[in-house]
């Protein structure tokens, strides 16, 4: 069984339709949207409707840990383009959603990343594509448990949840073979962007679980340049699968 595993898609469907090349299925641990790309301020919903310079100016603020300026300049550009500003959002996540999950092969086993928006999926995921939330499925003699979403952050981006929630999802998966979620346990090492140069959030659930029942792998993404990509807890070996959009190429999961 070959199994490839992406994470932080954040829009790329061209190298998304080609991921499941050679492989019996695709693992996605979320985080398909691009809102804003740090890297190049032209991609993404933001800079789609005010420019590469105002995404050049939110990503400063923002970088430099200013967050209620960053939500005044977004207030106010969104306040500028009339009407309702979610329906603009709405317009831009939709057209999104339909190329990533039309590009997306089959099989493919999904879950959420943090700066997804649940309520979308449903109208584009196609047969062959299951969302799976606090849920278990087996392939091929092996047991897979899947917890998406993030927790809470300065970032407030749109999937954070509460602790109580999101633990709750973690204990529903239980004792696995692996465990797929989208943040990682929490592991300082683990949590490092050493480009971004902060600490992300990890989970003290998952790192608890994994201690505890010592699934043969742990995989995940969320951090996109960590401090270390894999480590070993016991006999479980955890591993960043990789910043996807900035790559295109899978994690290759093979027994």
């Amino acid at each position: 069984m070959r199994v490839h595993v992406v994470s932080d898609v954040h829009g790329r469907a061209d190298a998304l339709g080609k991921s499941g090349d050679g492989a019996d299925a695709l693992i996605c641990l979320g985080d398909l949207l691009l809102f804003i790309d740090y890297a190049d301020h032209s991609q993404g919903i933001f800079p789609g409707l005010f420019g590469a310079e105002k995404a050049r100016e939110l990503v400063e603020l923002r970088t430099a840990l200013r967050f209620d300026e960053a939500r005044t300049m977004s207030a106010a550009l969104w306040a500028g383009l009339g009407g309702d500003p979610r329906q603009h959002i709405e317009t831009a996540v939709a057209r999104q959603y339909a190329e990533l999950f039309a590009a997306m092969p089959v099989p493919a086993y999904v879950t959420y990343g943090n700066v997804d928006i649940p309520r979308h999926w449903d109208e584009h995921v196609r047969p062959g594509q299951q969302v799976l939330d606090g849920e278990r499925i087996e392939l091929d003699g092996r047991t897979f448990g899947f917890v998406g979403g993030g927790l809470r952050t300065a970032y407030r981006t749109p999937n954070e949840l509460d602790e109580a929630v999101f633990d709750a999802k973690v204990e529903a998966v239980g004792d696995v073979d692996v465990l797929c979620s989208h943040i990682p346990p929490a592991v300082p090492e683990l949590l490092y962007d050493t480009v971004a140069r902060r600490m992300e959030r990890g989970s003290d659930a998952l790192l608890a679980l994994i201690e505890r029942t010592q699934p043969r792998y742990a995989l995940f993404g969320h951090v996109h340049q960590p401090l270390q990509s894999r480590i070993r807890i016991g006999r479980t070996e955890c591993i960043n699968v990789g910043h996807f959009r900035a790559t295109g190429r899978p994690y290759v999961l093979q027994w």
